[in-house]
């Protein structure tokens, strides 16, 4: 090394600019003539659409997917789906959400439901699971005309169960917002940050459980679903509970891994919707 290096040394290597994923999907369906038709279908990004073919007497689906794979610190997606004046629709997603390891930063998911006059949407994405280390701010905004009907689900899993994963360091800020004819009906939240599994195992917070989920269903008639659900959740493995009040009804699981909680949550939805889940659920 020279004199002159010592003096004045080079300066330190600049950090790296990593990309970050971006994606944004919007779909629409509207009645025409008593059918439920596709009116709009924008992509970017990462986020993609996919609209397989319906059984015959069931709203038309859509998949949505996120072809980077998963998402980590830094990431956006946001997905906004609505159905027009007495249209139907079912949206989910092709596989479990991912949310990675970061190396600096929050990871973004923003969804938007707006369900019109006399209509219906059924929001059933798979699972979202949160890897060690991950960061994910996550919000569920629904605008429902009173006479519409929104079922809308979530699930979360603190690592892979099966492969005995254990979650001992991520951050999660999980915000629901629902309005119904512009008022809210419906405020919810579910932030920790530090151990998971440690936060999670006292009875006040989780009980031990690895994997929840939260179901709503806004609609007219919700209050009448109540034994239904309660009926399907009775041999539940999980922890389960459900209320309703005000046209509004949920529920609660709570399960020691993620199968467990899977099937129970397959079992309710089914109660609620009268058909079976969509295909990719069961692939």
């Amino acid at each position: 090394m020279s004199l002159a290096e010592i003096a004045d040394p080079p300066p330190a290597a600049a950090r790296p600019t990593l990309e970050r994923v971006r994606g944004a999907a919007r779909i629409a369906f509207n009645a025409d003539g008593g059918v439920t038709r596709l009116a709009e279908n924008f992509q970017s990004g990462s986020a993609k659409a996919r609209f397989p073919r319906s059984r015959p007497g069931e709203a038309p689906q859509v998949v949505l997917l996120n072809t980077a794979g998963g998402v980590t610190g830094g990431d956006r997606l946001s997905f906004a789906v609505s159905v027009g004046p007495h249209a139907s629709g079912v949206a989910t997603t092709q596989a479990a959400e991912r949310i990675y390891r970061r190396s600096d930063g929050v990871a973004h998911i923003d969804t938007m439901l707006t369900v019109a006059d006399g209509a219906s949407l059924d929001w059933l994405p798979q699972e979202t699971i949160l890897f060690d280390r991950s960061a994910l701010k996550r919000t569920l905004t629904a605008d429902v005309h009173p006479t519409g009907r929104l079922l809308a689900v979530e699930a979360i899993l603190l690592g892979r169960t099966a492969m005995g994963e254990q979650i001992r360091n991520a951050a999660l800020a999980d915000s629901w917002r629902i309005r119904r004819g512009g008022k809210l009906a419906f405020a919810d939240g579910l932030r920790f940050d530090g151990d998971s599994v440690a936060i999670l195992a006292n009875g006040a917070t989780g009980g031990g459980a690895v994997a929840v989920a939260t179901l709503v269903l806004i609609a007219p008639d919700a209050e009448a679903a109540i034994d239904t659900a309660r009926a399907a959740l009775a041999d539940a493995r999980s922890e389960a509970g459900a209320s309703a009040w005000n046209g509004i009804l949920v529920a609660r699981l709570a399960a020691p891994d993620g199968q467990t909680l899977r099937a129970d949550l397959i079992r309710l939805i089914e109660a609620l919707r009268g058909v079976t889940m969509p295909g990719n659920w069961l692939c």
